[in-house]
């Protein structure tokens, strides 16, 4: 079966976004396990000059539009479509994030072809791509088998290491006209920069992070006074901050902050997909749940089993004791 590896290039306020560096670590194995090429597609307006950092890609499609200037979900989706439409590529990966993931919904149905979605992992057998794909909030894992071409694959972030991706070359850049519409039904407007005077959890080196089974407002003291001693910061999960228990600034997650403390304490959160992809790139990583199955555990480098209420006051004790 014919056709290149395509990965979607995602970039933001002038920047490559790590989940692309990923994505291109998975696309180039994908490519020589079946004796293709790996090209990125770089969509934007003034964007070109990012194609000098996907050297793991044999070539960059490079569409220059105004329309494409922001992340507009129907315009990137227009634009892709039509550029599978005429040159067919075997696959296209899309990362699972703000800023691409609506395009997952759009290009399959519009094009009529196969969606493979919340990919964890994507692999080569007998010459058909398989994916390992998350199911019921990643409680839940399924291989499907992606045999028609071209197909789309939204991948989850953490599938690769970023870093792997990052490589030097002078990957070779072919600019490509698109007809998109005159205007689409979403415009963008602005961005809205979150509020300052609050903790700024990007830049803390430990985060004791709490979720649901913190169980009650009140209970939040207990992860501050180890964050505390620990010279850290207190962080969430969505179900936190919708309760209002903590500020938006505080969330962690694809909806909110992407974290890469020292420590990375999960004290009662679940580990759903859109939590984990905010704080897989911590160095170490503790959970603390009730239910051992967790999905959280699965990222964890250390887990504990048990309840949060119980277990913090119990950390936090040794370690006012290891300080003296």
């Amino acid at each position: 079966m014919s056709g290149n590896i395509w990965v979607l290039a995602e970039h933001w306020r002038g920047k490559v976004s790590d989940v692309t560096f990923e994505l291109l670590v998975l696309g180039k194995e994908l490519a020589g396990a079946l004796g293709c090429e790996l090209q990125a597609v770089l969509l934007g307006h003034g964007a070109k000059g990012l194609a000098a950092e996907l050297g793991a890609a044999k070539s960059v499609l490079c569409v220059d539009h105004p329309a494409l200037a922001e992340p507009n979900p129907e315009a990137f989706a227009a634009a892709l479509a039509a550029l599978i439409t005429e040159r067919k590529p075997r696959a296209v990966l899309v990362p699972l994030s703000n800023v691409a993931a609506d395009v997952l919904g759009i290009v399959p149905a519009k094009l009529g072809i196969p969606l493979a979605n919340f990919c964890k992992d994507v692999a080569v057998a007998d010459g058909s791509l398989r994916a390992t794909c998350l199911v019921y909030g990643g409680k839940m894992e399924t291989t499907v088998s992606v045999a028609a071409a071209p197909a789309v694959l939204g991948i989850l972030p953490g599938s690769r290491a970023s870093a792997d991706g990052k490589v030097a070359g002078s990957p070779a850049v072919e600019d490509v006209s698109v007809q998109l519409p005159a205007q689409f039904r979403v415009a963008f407007e602005k961005y809205v920069e979150p509020e300052a005077g609050d903790i700024d959890i990007t830049q803390q080196s430990v985060l004791v992070s709490v979720g649901r089974g913190i169980q009650t407002q009140d209970n939040i003291e207990l992860a501050e006074e180890l964050a505390g001693l620990l010279g850290g910061a207190v962080s969430a999960s969505r179900p936190v901050i919708d309760q209002g228990w903590l500020p938006l600034t505080r969330q962690v997650g694809k909806s909110g902050a992407t974290v890469k403390p020292k420590l990375y304490l999960a004290a009662g959160i679940s580990g759903a997909p859109e939590h984990v992809e905010g704080m897989k790139g911590a160095d170490t990583i503790l959970a603390i749940n009730q239910d051992a199955q967790a999905p959280i555990f699965a990222v964890a480098h250390y887990g504990i089993v048990g309840d949060v209420v119980e277990m913090l006051p119990l950390i936090t004790e040794a370690v006012k004791a290891k300080k003296g």
